[in-house]
C-alpha cells in the first residue's frame, strides 16, 4: 500500500481494469521519458516547469490540470509560489492556497514532505476555508506530491480534478514515480540558474572594476594624485552628488572619451 495523507474518513474504491492499469503504465513512461528529455540549458527555468506540469498530466490519471509550485525559501519567510501550470483554473486555485488562506493540499504537503489527497476538498477538515472556496469553482480532488532531492523539499507537483475521488492508490503510486525524476530535473534547472546568475554577476563587477579603473586613471592624469587619492576623490564626489560610484566613473571615462574625440576632429 502506498503511503500517503488521504483524506481522513474517505477511501476511494478503485476497480480498474488490466487494461486501464497497463494504459495507466505507458502513460507515465511517456511522462517520465519526457522529463528524463528536459536538458536545462536548453530551456529557461519557467519553460522547463511548464513541461514538467504538462507531462504531469499525462503521467497522473484523472489530471484536468497541473502545476508546479516551488517554495521560495530566500524570503525571510518561506512562501510558496506556482510557477508553472496547465490550466487558468488551477492558476486560480493555487493564488487562493498560497496568497490569500494560507492552507491547503500543496501547503500541507510542503509542510509534511508526504503526498497529500483530497476526494472531496469540500467536505475535507483539513482546509475549512480552501476546500470549500475550491468546491464552488468546481473542483473536488487534489493531488500534491512533493518535490524532495536528498532529503529536501523543493516544492510540489499539484493534480487537480473536476470529479470527485479522482485519485486513489494506483494515481498516488504513479505520481510518486512521477515526481522523484521531476524533482531531479528542477533541482538540476535551479542549480544552473543560480550559476548563470553567479557568473553574470561576476562578469558585471568584473565590468564595473574595469570602468572604476579607467576612472581612477584619468583622474591621476589631470591632477596628479596617487591611486589612493585619486580613489578618495571618487568616493566623495559620488557621496556629494549621490550617484553610484560605477555610474560616476562611467561618466568620467565618457566624458574623457568625447574630449579626446573633439581634440582630434579635423
Amino acid at each position: 500500500m502506498a503511503d500517503y495523507d488521504p483524506q481522513p474518513g474517505r477511501v476511494p474504491q478503485e476497480d480498474l481494469s488490466f487494461a486501464r492499469r497497463e494504459a495507466d503504465e505507458i502513460d507515465l513512461q511517456a511522462g517520465l521519458a519526457g522529463v528524463a528529455g528536459l536538458v536545462s540549458g536548453a530551456h529557461g527555468m519557467d519553460e522547463l516547469l511548464g513541461d514538467v506540469s504538462t507531462f504531469a498530466t499525462h503521467a497522473i490519471p484523472g489530471v484536468d490540470g497541473a502545476s508546479v509550485a516551488l517554495l521560495q525559501a530566500q524570503h525571510v519567510t518561506p512562501r510558496i509560489q506556482t510557477v508553472a501550470a496547465t490550466a487558468e483554473f488551477v492558476g486560480e486555485i493555487d493564488t487562493v492556497q498560497y496568497q490569500e488562506l494560507h492552507e491547503g493540499p500543496c501547503v500541507t504537503c510542503i509542510q509534511t514532505g508526504r503526498v497529500t489527497v483530497s476526494g472531496s476538498l469540500g467536505s475535507d477538515d483539513r482546509w475549512p476555508h480552501f476546500g470549500g472556496r475550491v468546491a464552488r469553482m468546481g473542483v473536488h480532488s487534489a493531488l500534491s506530491l512533493p518535490l524532495i532531492v536528498d532529503g529536501e523539499v523543493l516544492g510540489a507537483i499539484n493534480a487537480y480534478a473536476h470529479t470527485r475521488d479522482a485519485f486513489g492508490e494506483h494515481a498516488v503510486v504513479l505520481g510518486s514515480q512521477f515526481a522523484g525524476p521531476a524533482a531531479v530535473s528542477v533541482r538540476n534547472a535551479q542549480l544552473l540558474a543560480s550559476a548563470r546568475e553567479r557568473t553574470e554577476h561576476l562578469q558585471r563587477a568584473l565590468a564595473n572594476r574595469a570602468v572604476i579603473d579607467q576612472a581612477i586613471g584619468i583622474s591621476r592624469s589631470r591632477t596628479g594624485a596617487s591611486t589612493d587619492e585619486a580613489v578618495e576623490r571618487l568616493k566623495r564626489m559620488s557621496q556629494s552628488e549621490n550617484v553610484k560610484l560605477f555610474v560616476l566613473a562611467e561618466q568620467l571615462v565618457d566624458e574623457a572619451v568625447q574630449r579626446a574625440k573633439s581634440r582630434h576632429r579635423p
